[in-house]
C-alpha cells in the first residue's frame, strides 16, 4: 500500500510553531520521532520512528505504521504479531518534529516485542553512584518466542 499524502515543506521557526498546517519536520535521514501511549490511560508504549510514508499509511488506515531503522522497511505495527494499534489522535509538538500516537492496542494489548504492555517496564534507580533497573509488575501478555518465530 502506498500513500498519495505530501507532506508540505516546514515553515521558519515562528511561522512553523502558530501555523494551522501540518508540516512535519523530519531529520536528515527523513525520519521523525513518535511516541505511542496508550489513549485510554496514557501509559508511554513505546518510542519509533516514522518516515513520511509511514506516516501517510498511519493518518490514511488509522492504524500505527513505522519506519523500522534496524530492518530499513515500512513496519505495519502488529502485522506479525496481531498488536495492531488503531490510531485515535496523532499529535504534534511545537515544530513538528515530533509526534505522539494516542492509540489502542488489539491483539494481546501489547506494544514490547518482549510481550509486555509497554517498552517501558523498567525504571531507572540510582543509588550513590550507580544506577540499577527495577522491573515493573508488567509481566509479559504472550511468548515473543512463539509469536516471532524466524
Amino acid at each position: 500500500m502506498s500513500s498519495s499524502i505530501q507532506f508540505p515543506a516546514p515553515l521558519p521557526k515562528a511561522e512553523q510553531d502558530a501555523t494551522s498546517e501540518f508540516s512535519p519536520k523530519f531529520d536528515a535521514d527523513g525520519l521523525i520521532t513518535a511516541v505511542a501511549v496508550d489513549a485510554d490511560d496514557g501509559q508511554p508504549l513505546m518510542l519509533a520512528y516514522m518516515n513520511a510514508e509511514s506516516l501517510a499509511l498511519t493518518l490514511q488506515t488509522g492504524e500505527a505504521h513505522y519506519w523500522s531503522r534496524s530492518r530499513a522497511e515500512l513496519w505495519h505495527k502488529g502485522a506479525t504479531s496481531g498488536n495492531v494499534q488503531e490510531v485515535v489522535e496523532v499529535l504534534t509538538d511545537c515544530d513538528q518534529d515530533a509526534l505522539v500516537l494516542r492509540v489502542r492496542p488489539k491483539g494481546h494489548g501489547s506494544a514490547c516485542h518482549t510481550g509486555r504492555k509497554s517498552c517501558f517496564y523498567r525504571s531507572v534507580t540510582l543509588e550513590g553512584n550507580k544506577c540499577s533497573l527495577t522491573f515493573s509488575d508488567d509481566t509479559p501478555r504472550f511468548d515473543p518466542n512463539e509469536v516471532y518465530q524466524k
